[in-house]
């Protein structure tokens, strides 16, 4: 049995893909996943939640500790949808939907109280307050605007750090993390909360971390390999870097594992959101920014790499 532990034994030490050869079967599916995303978000736009277009806020008192589970459940029976439900220490439990067209009898909270009572035997709504949107228009675009300026000097610093084409590569590659993200939650219908714009700003943290690695390991060897064609070191830095990309993103994907596998968790829109980035972003470090660099070329003139010489420690 210790043969075949740990498991990360199995993960290879060198491979030998040829992601390039790949590069124009992923551009046609990157588009078509773009545009698909953009017709989403147009069509039926994105499932808003109580964050950014209010509703109501309803408190209920319970015999004993507030059920929470079934109280989620009837909602969602009852149709309403993305209701955010907390205990209440010592009062019962805070029950937050949203007043949005489409949900008609079901954003009532006559409706909802009433089939909260015969759900749970002796619940009692002792308060009912509308609540207005958390966030207005203008912070939205205030929040594009701060995004638009953040990418704009990741631009500049990659252009100082590597090449101007690297930076081109990267911005154009988060721009797809982004629309593929937010494609992804207007699909699949999750609620955009707070917690999804956290969980977006992470990916993009992410995925920039991800790309900064890759052109660090392509500068490397393009300084060993300088008579060597631009695809071939390209080839050879991925697969030098696999094994730690599957290494760190396995282990991400396992730590949100736990609530991905409950929809009902307040954390679902989070962790199913940072999930989906985190394989976007690793696919778009290989087949949207390297391609970028593949086309426009790269300068080779940079000297070899200087070995350092570590001194003795002095006594």
């Amino acid at each position: 049995m210790r043969k075949y532990w740990p498991f990360i034994h199995f993960v290879p030490r060198q491979t030998h893909f040829n992601f390039v050869g790949l590069a124009p079967f992923a551009a046609v599916l990157s588009a078509l996943l773009v545009i698909g995303s953009v017709v989403s978000m147009g069509v039926q736009q994105v499932n808003w939640g109580v964050d950014f277009v209010g509703g109501t806020e309803m408190e209920v008192a319970t015999n004993g500790p507030a059920p929470l589970s079934v109280i989620r459940a009837t909602l969602d029976s009852n149709g309403v949808v993305g209701a955010e439900v907390q205990a209440v220490p010592g009062r019962g439990a805070s029950v937050q939907f949203r007043s949005v067209n489409g949900q008609g009898e079901a954003a009532a909270p006559a409706f909802v109280g009433g089939k909260l009572a015969v759900a749970v035997p002796g619940l009692r709504v002792t308060q009912v307050n509308e609540v207005g949107a958390k966030v207005s228009g203008e912070l939205i675009w205030n929040g594009l605007g701060a995004l638009g300026v953040a990418l704009g000097l990741m631009l500049i610093y990659i252009w100082f750090r590597f090449q101007l084409q690297f930076g081109l590569g990267a911005i154009l590659a988060l721009a797809h993390d982004i629309i593929l993200t937010i494609g992804f939650l207007s699909i699949t219908r999750i609620e955009v909360s707070m917690e999804s714009i956290a969980a977006l700003l992470t990916v993009i943290g992410y995925s920039m971390n991800e790309k900064v690695i890759s052109f660090d390991r392509l500068r490397e060897n393009l300084r060993k390999y300088k008579t060597t064609p631009l695809r071939e070191v390209i080839n050879l830095s991925e697969n030098e870097r696999l094994s730690r990309t599957i290494i760190t993103g396995t282990t991400a994907l396992l730590a949100l594992s736990g609530s991905i596998a409950n929809p009902a968790s307040a954390l679902f829109s989070l962790t199913a959101t940072m999930a989906f980035g985190i394989l976007v972003g690793t696919y778009s470090s290989i087949y949207v920014a390297l391609p970028v660099i593949l086309l426009w070329g790269v300068r080779r003139d940079d000297g070899e790499a200087t070995p350092i010489r570590m001194q003795p420690a002095q006594r």
